[in-house]
């Protein structure tokens, strides 16, 4: 697989249309924070197996352009060469085109949204970026709630569009503050919560995400885990609504907390772990407390409680061990299963 890997990289450096592939497929892997292609081409399968199982494959089609368009908009743009390899340019756009066909009825101008969102989502990504470095921070995946609520804002002004959020515009304290049953299929629960980052509802895709997760950083995966598992259980304790929960609502944006600042942003370790848990919890109330003030907009908070969460988190400059960029997810199931492989060969 290393020589693998090694033989995509060094094509995509000598051929353009493989290196814009490249970078394309890393886009969707750097949404959990993963600099690798097979990671991200193992989420587009994700996606994929999601929308369609769900009936609604223009989801996926919407993904694969919110990623190609975002993508071409940051080499128009020139933005710098190194970061547009990596992906990162791409992560924010993506979800901008799986989340326009989610929350928009079907229609032939639908798309042409979709493409001027995606476009917008580099250009914020630019402009946020550009204020966050003041603070040593980046806007993750902020620019793309921001477009997202900007387009779905503008099209209750617009005939052509129908919303379609499933919320019910309502003041704090009106109607009931939970509906429906939590099953109590704990496991698949928890997968979707993985799922629902990327809005998609399907403990198949949240299984199929974790994998990608592995194999480029078991730390990574194992705090994907810890976030949904974590934030869906303390929403229970509290009395959280069911079916959100069963849809794994309450884990999504904990376990982008529990990836960035637990195994990402830092070197894992107890001190580490144990702010990461204070972090997943903090993102839930943030959450629930987003929940409340775009109720009456009947406006999803996508993944807002998790930037807010962990620029919060971040901004004490407390970083215990920060992880310098070079050793970042360097743990993969290959170079674990390489040094097993020595191990075993010395003991001989």
């Amino acid at each position: 697989m290393t020589g693998a890997v090694r033989g995509w990289s060094g094509l995509s450096d000598r051929n353009p249309l493989i290196e814009f592939v490249d970078a394309c497929l890393r886009g969707p892997a750097q949404v959990v924070f993963q600099n690798n292609p097979l990671s991200g081409l193992l989420i587009l399968v994700a996606l994929a197996w999601g929308a369609f199982d769900g009936g609604q494959p223009r989801i996926f089609g919407g993904a694969v352009l919110g990623l190609v368009v975002g993508t071409v908009t940051a080499l128009v743009l020139q933005v710098d060469r190194a970061s547009w390899r990596k992906g990162l340019f791409g992560f924010s756009p993506v979800l901008t085109g799986i989340a326009v066909p989610t929350f928009l009825d079907d229609r032939p101008l639908m798309w042409l949204y979709l493409v001027l969102g995606a476009a917008a989502t580099t250009v914020v990504t630019l402009a946020l970026n550009a204020i966050f470095k003041t603070w040593g921070l980046t806007a993750f995946t902020m620019p793309f709630v921001l477009t997202t609520w900007v387009l779905l804002l503008g099209a209750y002004q617009f005939n052509r569009f129908t919303v379609l959020t499933d919320l019910k515009p309502m003041l704090p304290g009106e109607g009931t503050l939970t509906e429906g049953r939590f099953d109590w299929d704990l496991v698949p629960t928890f997968l979707r919560g993985i799922s629902q980052v990327y809005l998609t509802n399907s403990w198949v895709s949240g299984l199929i995400i974790l994998v990608a997760l592995l194999i480029n950083s078991r730390w990574s995966a194992l705090f994907a885990v810890v976030g949904s598992v974590g934030a869906t259980l303390l929403a229970l304790w509290f009395g959280a609504d069911g079916a959100s929960l069963d849809k794994g609502l309450y884990g999504f944006n904990a376990v982008l907390t529990a990836i960035a600042v637990g195994a990402v942003l830092h070197r894992p370790g107890a001190l580490v772990t144990v702010y990461t848990l204070f972090g997943i919890a903090l993102t839930l109330f943030v959450q629930v407390a987003l929940a409340t003030v775009l109720t009456p907009l009947a406006i999803p908070v996508l993944t807002g409680p998790f930037n807010i969460a962990t620029w919060l988190l971040l901004l004490p400059n407390r970083h215990f061990a920060p992880l310098p960029n070079h050793e970042r997810v360097k743990e993969t199931l290959v170079s674990t299963a390489k040094r097993t492989v020595r191990r075993q060969a010395e003991e001989r």
